[in-house]
């Protein structure tokens, strides 16, 4: 019987050994077992490749803005595991964590034992999730971020209030597909019958899928740049400024703190999500609502500013996509600083491709590694660059250390990649400060 936290996050994370194994068919097991917690969850389920956890920062904002009790499912977790189930942006407490496994522990013990074989980790905490809050801790609205993909995914149990798809681009191949069309295809997997859908998808290739699936199961869907825009947008110190114009309303002068074309974007689908739960659901969401809940909205390790003297941001580009989005930040914000990067990223990435972006941005550039399963080795990453400035260490600690005290007021420090290396220097960073 497991009896403390940290028996319980062992026994979670023990689960990793059985990888990653697509389908419904354990979940449906589990969910039949617990007496169907997901039909009492009222969610929202959100998708795509990048963006997503922002995404769910900036509508858990404006609802909470606008009084409601929001839980949220994310992943990968920054700080603690426990905010991977949050209330309110507050993660749930250790004793809670035991409890859920004390519930969900036998279930997998038993499955185990069936020809469907025993529930990977992400299925463990999904499952978690859906008891806490299907029976255990019961919220006004629940943003549920797809773990991968989205078709087998298992968060894909769950019947929402609404479905959002970021975007589609690169990332995943190995599993779900090597070419637009068929990542589309996986992520248009949590469109559902009648429920309808935001989205920012913009490549030809990928909408053309995602329109298809909508159209089959009748779920109108609302577009960036079609159905709704984005205008006036410039960045400003504090990050961007811009006005929402959606088929229902106009947004002018909305702020947020999150710097990129890309958080508009975000904040934008954010924006039209709360319209349909305005709408559709009778969610009481005012103006003033949206644009304060966009302003207080944060996601740690998402171009984050992490320290002033000297300029270091952290941000978790873990995709070409993701890196594209940053280089173009960067420039945008900082055009002035000599940016010097290092880089940690996981070995199932388009790495050369990422690299070369990031070389180009660069002043001078550095490969690390972290100890994490399916890290690349930091001489590996540095052979794919073609930098002239380029280096590599297997001690970051002891480099961000000696890098802070070269840095002038002219120099950015800019450290990205996997967002679990993301992790591990933000703990170390902010342990520092204290």
């Amino acid at each position: 019987m497991v009896r403390t936290y940290e028996e319980a996050v062992a026994w979670i994370h023990g689960r990793l050994r059985l990888g990653m194994k697509p389908g419904l068919k354990r979940m449906e097991w589990m969910m039949e077992k617990l007496g169907h917690p997901e039909r009492r969850v009222r969610a929202v389920h959100i998708g795509g490749t990048n963006g997503k956890g922002s995404t769910v920062a900036y509508l858990r904002s404006i609802l909470q803005a606008a009084g409601y009790s929001v839980g949220t499912f994310t992943s990968p977790y920054v700080e603690q595991f426990n905010e991977r189930i949050s209330i309110n942006g507050e993660p749930i407490r250790d004793e809670e964590i035991v409890e859920l496994v004390q519930t969900i522990k036998p279930l997998a013990d038993e499955l185990e034992q069936t020809e469907l074989g025993g529930p990977t980790e992400f299925e463990v905490i999904t499952a978690m999730m859906l008891d806490y809050f299907g029976k255990k801790n019961i919220q006004d609205i629940v943003l549920i971020e797809v773990g991968l993909g989205g078709r087998l995914d298992s968060t894909n149990i769950i019947y929402p209030l609404l479905s959002v798809i970021t975007n589609v681009s690169y990332d995943h191949m190995n599993i779900l597909g090597d070419t637009l069309d068929q990542i589309a295809a996986e992520k248009a997997g949590i469109i559902k019958s009648g429920v309808p859908l935001v989205t920012a998808v913009n490549e030809s290739e990928a909408w053309d899928v995602i329109a298809k699936t909508a159209a089959e199961r009748k779920a109108k869907t609302y577009r960036l740049g079609v159905d709704f825009t984005v205008s006036d947008r410039q960045a400003t110190a504090e990050g961007e400024q811009f006005s929402v114009m959606t088929p229902f309303a106009e947004y002018p002068n909305l702020r947020i703190s999150m710097p990129g074309a890309h958080q508009v974007e975000n904040a934008a689908v954010a924006v039209m999500a709360a319209e349909l739960l305005r709408l559709g659901y009778s969610f009481l969401i005012d103006p003033e609502h949206i644009a304060d809940g966009l302003a207080t909205a944060a996601w740690p390790g998402r171009f984050e500013r992490v320290s002033d003297h000297p300029l270091i941001i952290l941000d978790g580009a873990h995709n070409e996509a993701g890196i594209r989005a940053l280089v173009e930040t960067v420039r945008t914000h900082y055009p002035d600083k000599r940016v010097h990067v290092l880089f940690a990223a996981l070995t199932d990435k388009p790495l050369e491709r990422m690299i070369q972006r990031l070389d180009e941005l660069a002043d001078t550039i550095t490969f690390t590694t972290f100890d994490f399963p399916r890290a690349a080795a930091a001489e590996q990453l540095a052979d794919l660059s073609s930098h002239r400035h380029k280096a590599s260490t297997g001690d970051w600690v002891g480099w961000i250390g000696g890098k802070k005290n070269q840095m002038g007021s002219d120099e950015l420090l800019l450290i990205t990649g996997s967002l679990y290396f993301i992790s591990e220097v933000r703990k170390l960073l902010k342990n520092n400060a204290k």
